[in-house]
């Protein structure tokens, strides 16, 4: 089962306006779909790489093919991945 966070915002008229937009234009049921959406959308940018999705699936898929990685540090395990 997946519970929902509650939280209880203030925002302005405008944010207002945008969140009834983005329901609106994806047929969304309320606000705080639009809420999850824009996080979701938006927020794949914040993560650091190694914590993206495609990174993910790049080292199972690497890992699947009994390739295994050697790294000092991060930098260097990105740059096999990118190789890869």
């Amino acid at each position: 089962m997946k519970y929902m966070v509650k939280a209880m915002i203030d925002i302005t008229p405008e944010a207002n306006h945008i969140l009834n937009i983005i329901k609106a234009k994806h047929n969304l049921k309320d606000k705080s779909e639009a809420i999850v959406r824009i996080t979701l959308d938006y927020g794949l940018e914040f993560l650091e790489p190694e914590l993206q999705p495609n990174f993910i699936k790049k080292i199972k898929k690497l890992e699947k093919e009994g390739k295994f990685l050697e790294f000092d540090s991060i930098e260097k395990l990105k740059a096999s991945i990118e190789n890869a």
